[in-house]
């Protein structure tokens, strides 16, 4: 009744010109799953072991930090998130923030904070973080747009605001828009100057309107940061959508996570999701803020850049970022300029003058030992000058071969004859 009800809201208050993209598909729609029957599943999400989450915990869990999920609500009836809530607040109209009849925001929450129940695997990457559910939307798809409960981006600047002014330390948003939109850049801002951390979607290809290239926020500023969704061999695959936006990539397809209030659910299992890697970068950012609880949330976005796995250690793309998120290098790099990559927040990068070139001279020099071989040369020829003359000498002073005697009165009996 609740459902019809808020779909039967007039469209008056819909901002088409601003369109906001949940980015991921329906979560209702994923394959052998139903809400309305619980079922656990035994395996660990394959995201964390591609995360190395069991070194990070040897480091930090998130206890203490507080995410806010800034989405469409969170299932309070879950059993892996009781416990794991703190209040929140629902900015449509007649619905708890605690609420949750797409399933979007509650899978997201999972990935961050789900408590290990007995007969299954999922956990989240945080697992002792607080989840802060903050609803702004109540469906994503056509309807809901046109009965203004879709997405927009008034109730998501207010959402981010309200999340920071209430002890929000992370702030997820896994939704995105092309438009620049001062209420979205002010409210991010905003979040910064509370010691809050945006980490928002770099847009979904496959489910946005504008399917082109290019920033979108509220990823796109730069106090936030920009996740794309990598495949399951690490690459990001046209699925996100590119951009100088992009600071990092994180698992985005195969989520083994909370599904509404049944239980897990394998969702994403075809095509990747920036919604769900920015849930998984969210987390990181928790087990930084539990690590390093005096630091600035631009100091945890540098962390996560400049130790992201990438192939080139001083550069990024518009792919992937500074690339493939790495909680376990984020919590334990030491921060000095061995590290190539990102330039870290206040200072400024390090010219380098390159060294002029000496021009050449091509005058002629005299060679110093000039003299030395002329003198050698004149003895050399000298030399070979004597030993000819020697050789000469005693060809011509060699004595005539006499024949004998009897050969020569031979010789002359012939001639007489």
């Amino acid at each position: 009744m609740r459902a019809r009800r808020l779909l039967a809201l007039t469209a008056a208050t819909s901002i088409a010109a601003t369109w906001l993209t949940v980015s991921a598909p329906t979560v209702a729609q994923a394959q052998e799953c139903n809400p309305k029957i619980a079922q656990l599943v035994k395996d660990t999400p394959p995201a964390l072991q591609r995360l190395n989450a069991r070194y990070a915990w040897g480091v930090a869990t998130g206890r203490g930090v507080v995410v806010a999920v800034v989405d469409s609500g969170v299932d309070r009836h879950n059993k892996h998130l009781q416990g794991a809530l703190v209040p929140g607040k629902s900015f449509v109209p007649g619905l708890a923030a605690d609420g949750d009849e797409a399933g979007h925001g509650t899978a997201i929450a999972g990935e961050i904070a789900a408590r290990q129940i007995p007969g299954s695997g999922v956990v989240g990457l945080a697992p002792d973080a607080r989840i802060m559910p903050v609803r702004v939307f109540f469906g994503a798809d056509d309807q809901s747009r046109a009965a203004g409960v879709g997405p927009r981006p008034d109730r998501m600047a207010e959402g981010i605001r309200w999340a920071a002014d209430h002890g929000a330390q992370v702030i997820n948003v896994s939704m995105s828009t092309p438009t620049d939109d001062a209420r979205l850049r002010d409210a991010v801002q905003h979040a910064s100057d509370r010691g809050a951390l945006v980490v928002a979607s770099a847009g979904n290809r496959t489910t946005a309107e504008d399917k082109s290239d290019g920033v979108r926020y509220p990823g796109g500023y730069p106090e936030a940061v920009a996740v794309s969704a990598a495949d399951l061999g690490d690459t990001v695959t046209d699925d996100s959508i590119h951009g100088p936006h992009v600071d990092l990539s994180a698992p985005g397809t195969n989520i083994l996570t909370t599904y509404y209030g049944a239980g897990d659910c394998l969702i994403s299992a075809e095509g990747e999701s920036t919604s769900f890697a920015t849930a998984y970068v969210s987390a990181s950012a928790a087990l930084l803020a539990q690590q390093f609880p005096h630091a600035t949330p631009a100091d945890w976005k540098h962390r996560l850049e400049v130790t992201a796995s990438r192939d080139r250690r001083d550069g990024r793309d518009d792919r992937a970022g500074w690339g493939m998120v790495q909680p376990y290098e984020a919590l334990t790099a030491v921060m000095d300029d061995s590290l190539a990559g990102p330039v870290a927040p206040g200072s400024a990068p390090h010219a380098v003058a390159a060294a002029r070139a000496k021009p050449l001279d091509l005058r002629k020099v005299s060679d110093p030992l000039a003299p030395q071989r002329t003198a050698a040369l004149w003895w050399c020829l000298g030399g070979v000058s004597a030993l000819l003359a020697l050789v000469l000498g005693g060809m011509l002073a060699r004595p005539r071969r006499r024949r004998p005697a009897g050969r020569r009165r031979a010789d002359a009996a012939g001639h007489g004859a």
